[in-house]
């Protein structure tokens, strides 16, 4: 009889639990995922150094429908508790909307009934051979739910499928899952909270797809507020509806379509006879989708909300990334609380979305402001007001060309220090400000410039050359414009997957305004290398980072006024005749005083403290004395694990090592950080071991191989000495293969233990 506690957890899942729930009538194929990865892994950057942490990843996931997950179930050896997994199995249904949690360690399940009532039992154990069946969970589930057989099969209707294999991300399916069941159960306003780069636009499409193929939504009309939005979503996500969908243009209207997408400026105009969405019968659309809902629609006298009220009878479902919630404006009074909300704090988290490094640039005449002299006149001749100027003056009111330039070097300089091709956004006052940004940055890369003028484009409203640019910025494969310099246009809804970097050199009041912005950047592309990107803050921008609703529940937005910048808001645009500076002087000169570069820590807070101070602590929180770390490390079979420990907390060794030293291990970089412990370089480590002739009870030919994995430690460090790959390097490939270099030491143990000593004698204590 096989003992259950020499069993690993894999054996636990392969012997007891799978056979199990196949008795139980879950199919392999159509019912079960094993070992279900949900997440990417956290991207972590310091300088050049980037990694993935931990990936989230469920034993079991059990979906009576295709992307409908009913059950998880997380295993465990049996040395622990049949219920030892729940509370992990718990935070995971969690996250992933299962209603029903089990843990199994092979001798029998509990259970967790997260639909539970009050009253009613919400957990219980149950034998191995009782795990309920497909068909029982899902009753359970319908009755829990109270649908009914109508409603039923609204929320079993399935997803697009083109067999390519894609599937949607587990937050999408969520979302999906949530408003289509909403829907179905007579819900008619719902808002969705997806952080920019999360996929609205293809969870819209799945949406629309299911309640489309069930026949409970047959005209659906899809708004959104950018025409290269429209032409996005039209040749791509939406794609599958084929001959049933159809772009409003043109002002007219054609009835005879299924689906409809169209600009808010396309149906609606300043008077009655322009809203040509009238055209259309209040009843004609049974679902409305309002993309970046955030902007014109939130407003009470907005035109566009006029809009939603004419078709007042169709559910209605609002996206955004921001959430707006104001004395003025509120996406909640209208569409209702959040039915999901996924924010870029979780995106981040989950390794779906680029986490960013800050570098802060103080300019002399932004920190400490500028004052005429008096009767001191500007360049046209103009007397300057007697005041005192600060940011919130430059490039309106007052005009520094010599500030332009220093700001168009710095991003310059960041460019040639890291890639000049890497795809930058720079984000302006105003479109004055844009074209002058523009010329100096032509001036500061002459040499590109000059190979291709749409090196540096001003993209903006009132410039076709540069709206025309727009489609080859945000596509990967084009090389031009690698420079895209704007003020508002490129603030929403442009898919700049492979932009690297943004700058900021305008005012921002506005939380939502922000959160647009560096939305920009938040797409991942590995393909192309993008895995970060970085924000270089002239105006002290970043600040709003550290406003606790800049990631939370809806944004409290007090400054809603420097938002409203699209048409029907009563704001500016692109395009708009702003009263241009009034005062433009050439002749004084600006310089960088500071610069602070952040980085993201392992929970996803910009770290203000040095690296050297902030990888000091993360290593104290674990070890909180020298003497606990000194017995870990001296315990550890395989040093490299304590090491990928730290770097999963934050702390990322080459970096810490550009700024104490190259030549000294991870051992004594951890020392000199977090115990002020005075360091050894590798090479004087390895010194001190040959001076103690610890390989003299080893034979020569084994002890050829010591000698040369000291000298690669001297030169590396300990992660290569106890990898067996470095057998494969030169110079130990001279020694023979890994099996005969083995063999020189009487066999795999005795060599194991030889880098154990080796390892020891590096690291013991001289007195």
């Amino acid at each position: 009889m096989t003992n259950k506690k020499s069993l690993s957890e894999s054996d636990i899942c392969r012997l007891f639990i799978t056979p199990n729930l196949h008795r139980a009538g879950w199919d392999a194929h159509r019912h079960i995922r094993t070992e279900y990865t949900f997440t990417a892994g956290r991207i972590m950057v310091r300088g050049k150094t980037v990694e993935r942490g931990q990936r989230k990843r469920a034993d079991y996931l059990l979906s009576v429908h295709p992307n409908q997950p009913i059950a998880i179930i997380e295993a465990k050896d049996n040395n622990h508790a049949v219920g030892a997994g729940l509370q992990q199995a718990l935070a995971y249904a969690e996250v992933l909307d299962v209603p029903f949690v089990y843990s199994s360690n092979g001798d029998g399940f509990v259970e967790h009934d997260r639909l539970a009532r009050p009253g009613q039992v919400v957990v219980r154990e149950l034998a191995l051979d009782a795990f309920p069946s497909p068909d029982v969970l899902w009753q359970r589930y319908q009755h829990a739910k109270g649908l009914s057989t109508a409603q039923t099969t609204v929320t079993t209707s399935p997803y697009y499928d083109d067999g390519s294999g894609k599937a949607p991300r587990y937050y999408q399916r969520v979302a999906i899952n949530r408003t289509v069941d909403a829907i179905a159960q007579g819900q008619n306003r719902l808002l969705l909270v997806m952080a920019t780069g999360t996929g609205k636009t293809y969870t819209a499409f799945q949406i629309i797809w299911r309640l489309w193929k069930a026949g409970v939504k047959k005209r659906i009309l899809f708004l959104v507020d950018r025409n290269i939005l429209a032409d996005q979503t039209r040749v791509n996500d939406f794609k599958p509806f084929g001959q049933a969908l159809t772009k409003i243009s043109n002002r007219t209207v054609d009835t005879s379509y299924e689906i409809y997408i169209s600009l808010y400026q396309a149906i609606t105009g300043a008077d009655s006879a322009a809203n040509i969405y009238r055209q259309f019968s209040p009843d004609f659309f049974d679902l409305v989708i309002v993309d970046e809902c955030h902007r014109g629609s939130a407003a009470d006298d907005a035109a566009w909300r006029a809009v939603l009220e004419y078709f007042t009878s169709a559910t209605q479902i609002g996206l955004t990334a921001t959430p707006k919630e104001t004395a003025d404006v509120s996406n909640i009074d209208y569409f209702g609380t959040p039915i999901y909300t996924y924010s870029l704090k979780q995106g981040i988290d989950d390794g779906f979305l680029a986490p960013y490094k800050v570098i802060r640039v103080g300019l002399d005449k932004d920190l400490a402001g500028w004052r005429p002299t008096p009767g001191q006149v500007d360049m046209h001749g103009n007397v300057i007001e007697d005041r005192e100027y600060n940011t919130r003056d430059y490039d309106r009111t007052l005009i520094l060309d010599q500030r332009t330039l220093t700001v168009a070097n710095k991003i310059s300089d960041h460019l040639k220090s890291t890639n000049r091709y890497d795809k930058t956004i720079v984000f302006c006052e105003n479109i004055d400000h844009a074209e002058r940004m523009r010329q100096a940055l032509v001036n500061a890369n002459t040499d590109l410039a000059a190979a291709n003028p749409r090196y540096v484009m001003r993209i903006t409203g009132d410039n076709d050359e540069g709206k025309a640019q727009l489609d080859n910025f945000i596509d990967p494969e084009s090389t031009y414009p690698v420079i895209a310099v704007t003020s508002q246009l490129m603030s929403t809804g442009v898919d700049a997957q492979t932009c690297k970097l943004i700058v900021l050199d305008k005012n921002i009041n506005s939380m939502t305004e922000f959160k647009q912005i560096i939305g920009r950047g938040t797409r991942i592309r590995e393909d192309y290398g993008k895995y970060y990107f970085t924000i270089m803050d002239f105006r002290q921008a970043t600040r709003l980072f550290a406003d606790p609703d800049f990631d939370g529940d809806p944004i409290q937005d007090d400054d809603f006024g420097d938002d409203s910048t699209t048409p029907g808001t009563g704001g500016s645009t692109d395009g708009d005749t702003e009263k241009l500076p009034v005062y433009r002087i050439n002749d004084v000169p600006v310089r960088i005083i500071n610069e602070q570069v952040q980085f993201m820590d392992a929970s996803g807070k910009l770290i203000t403290t040095s690296l050297t101070a902030y990888a000091g602590d993360a290593v104290r929180r674990t070890y909180a004395t020298l003497e606990a770390f000194l017995s870990d490390w001296q315990k550890a079979r395989r040093k490299g694990a304590i090491i990928e420990a730290l770097q999963q907390q934050g702390v990322f060794f080459d970096e810490l090592a550009g700024v104490v030293g190259r030549d000294y291990d991870a051992f004594d970089l951890i020392c000199h950080v977090a115990y002020d412990a005075p360091p050894l370089t590798r090479r004087e480590r390895a010194n001190r071991v040959r001076k103690r002739d610890i390989f003299a009870k080893y034979a020569p030919q084994a002890r050829q191989v010591l000698e040369a994995l000291l000298d690669k430690y001297a030169e590396t460090g300990i992660m290569e000495v106890e990898d067996p790959k470095m057998l494969k390097v030169n110079p130990l490939t001279d020694f023979g293969t890994p099996i005969e270099i083995i063999t020189r030491f009487g066999g795999r143990a005795n060599y194991d233990q030889a880098i154990h000593d080796l390892q020891a004698a590096l690291y013991q204590k001289v007195a």
